[in-house]
């Protein structure tokens, strides 16, 4: 009985051991390649959030600022790493029957996942200037939805002309974030804009969740802008484990 009892138990220590340790492995993003263990790990995820309000169709050094901010996006996308996990939010691209319609003008064009230039240039050639400019809320609907599931950090690059006009204020919406939340940092890209009001709201949304303030007034710092902030952006990071 003893050997029986010994034959069994080292059994089913093989077959955990075949089973088991496998499948728990996986779970975790462990896998094996040769002589290493490569342990995938999420770092952080990104959202452009980038404004389609009807100021967006005022031409600015010969071309519309909605041309120039997709012109701009387009070609920063080649740089970014391909394994890093972005998305894209456009806001006010339709007018709405009634204010309060238009001020729920947001909408997540591309979920955030590894970086497709391909949907992101499609979408943001399909979209045009139209409505208002709800930012607020914007980044309510980005942070409850579109990061929904995501362990890790979450940085949100946020494009606008001009400041809110939907009788809300993303400075005190972020002052409240930051009370309950640590994970979250927005770089704001104030992009021709002159109103001190404005971009006192809107460098206190980026500064109070330790995020960048940009400002930008032609094609060339838009695109130095859109740059730094997008610098940030880390692919998940692969590391080397020895045995």
């Amino acid at each position: 009985n003893y050997i029986y009892y010994l034959i069994m138990k080292i059994f089913l220590l093989i077959l955990c051991f075949l089973f088991i340790l496998p499948v728990t492995a996986s779970d975790y993003g462990v896998f094996e390649r040769g002589d290493y263990t490569y342990k995938s790990t999420p770092e952080e995820r990104t959202l452009f959030v980038l404004d389609f309000s009807n100021s967006m169709s005022e031409y600015l050094d010969g071309q519309s600022k909605a041309d120039m901010m997709v012109n701009t996006v387009r070609q920063l996308l080649p740089a970014i790493n391909p394994n890093s996990e972005v998305g894209l939010r456009v806001y006010g691209h339709r007018m709405g029957f009634t204010p309060i319609e238009a001020c729920r003008a947001s909408k997540l064009l591309v979920p955030i996942g590894r970086l497709n230039p391909e949907a992101i240039n499609n979408a943001l050639l399909k979209t045009e200037p139209r409505g208002m400019t709800p930012i607020t809320f914007s980044l309510k609907q980005a942070i409850r939805y579109d990061f929904m599931g995501f362990p890790g950090k979450k940085h949100i690059i946020l494009l606008t002309d001009g400041g809110e006009n939907c009788d809300e204020s993303p400075c005190k919406f972020a002052m409240d974030l930051i009370r309950t939340r640590k994970d979250i940092t927005i770089d704001v890209i104030a992009f021709n804009i002159n109103d001190e009001d404005d971009l006192d709201q809107l460098k206190c949304t980026s500064l109070v969740t330790s995020g960048n303030f940009y400002t930008a007034n032609t094609a060339a710092e838009l695109a130095k802008s859109l740059r730094d902030s997008s610098t940030g952006i880390k692919s998940v990071e692969a590391k080397i484990i020895s045995k």
